[in-house]
């Protein structure tokens, strides 16, 4: 198991490289010149030739492409992803408290979505066919077919507006966590317990549940038997639901004022503050990576077959 994890971990680093690249590159193909826009978010009146060689001298925008790559690269390992164009500000100190605002919403939110996941795909792979099984996966296409935006609207207005018994923005408590991670439920748990479902439903006639059942086995053993199998699947599932979540914010975060990664990325596409962005386009891209990997881990934990394969 550890020469896996080793080999796994060794075959992310060249992924990681290439992705890096890619980020650089993708913000420096903007035809913005991002000398003139540090000028332009410093509020300089009149912006001359000289004062962009100035700026771009001082940005070091002045050496080659692969020099400046470099040398962000190696800032970026030491977590110094350059100053804000805007406040000036180191961009880890913004997006750092920013990040943690998001992670700790995106895992509240995730434990919700995997248990009642686990829990509603129980229910309907064994009344499959039912009522019950029906009733919930409609429910649940109509939760996922109302735009996040609107659902988030709708429960400020009732909860908050009408009501008066939760607050309608900010993070001010354990209340400010309620209206947002509902909204990403409804939004997630319908594509995750399908998942589990399915996957239960195809080990229901397998080997060694017939014969679990024919040697008088209770239902209850039988069926965590089947979703202990079953889970196999469903792992690699939630592992990269999480950073799905992570980046699937923003709306929500806008919605509700939550002091997170989703609200910086709007203001700093706004006011185009590439550092920012670049930072932003990044952790996530380094977070899919990263679940990616883990969910493999944990699958070759639970498959010994699976480590052979690599």
């Amino acid at each position: 198991m550890g020469s896996y994890v080793m080999k796994r971990l060794f075959s992310v680093i060249p992924l990681l490289f290439i992705i890096s690249f890619l980020t650089f590159v993708f913000i420096n193909l903007s035809p913005l010149d991002p000398a003139e826009v540090v000028l332009q978010a410093q509020g300089v009146p009149t912006i001359t030739d000289e004062l962009i060689a100035q700026t771009k001298q001082e940005l070091g925008l002045d050496q080659p492409f692969l020099i400046q790559y470099f040398h962000w690269l190696l800032a970026c390992l030491q977590l110094d992803f350059g100053h804000s164009y805007v406040t000036k500000e180191p961009v880890s100190a913004i997006i750092g408290p920013a990040f943690f605002n998001t992670l700790k919403l995106t895992l509240v939110s995730s434990i919700v979505i995997i248990v009642l996941s686990i829990l509603l795909g129980v229910i309907c792979a064994m009344k499959g066919g039912k009522a019950i099984d029906k009733s919930i996966r409609g429910f649940s296409f109509l939760l996922m077919g109302i735009p996040s935006y609107l659902l988030a609207s709708f429960m400020i207005w009732y909860f908050s507006v009408k009501l008066d018994l939760l607050p309608t923005s900010g993070l001010d408590s354990y209340q400010s966590y309620i209206l947002p991670v509902t909204v990403i439920t409804a939004s997630y748990v319908g594509i995750y317990f399908r998942s589990v479902r399915n996957s239960m439903l195809s080990h229901l006639n397998e080997d060694f549940v017939l014969y679990g059942r024919a040697c008088g086995i209770s239902e209850k053993k039988v069926t965590i038997h089947i979703l202990r199998n079953s889970l196999q699947v469903a792992i690699s599932i939630f592992c990269m639901g999480i950073p799905t979540i992570l980046g699937g914010t923003v709306v929500v975060e806008n919605v509700f004022a939550w002091p997170g990664l989703g609200s910086l990325s709007v203001k700093s596409i706004l006011n185009r503050d590439f550092p920012i962005i670049q930072a932003y386009v990044l952790i996530l891209a380094v977070s899919f990576v990263f679940f990616n990997t883990f969910s493999d881990i944990i699958n070759a934990a639970m498959n010994p077959k699976q480590r052979k394969s690599m």
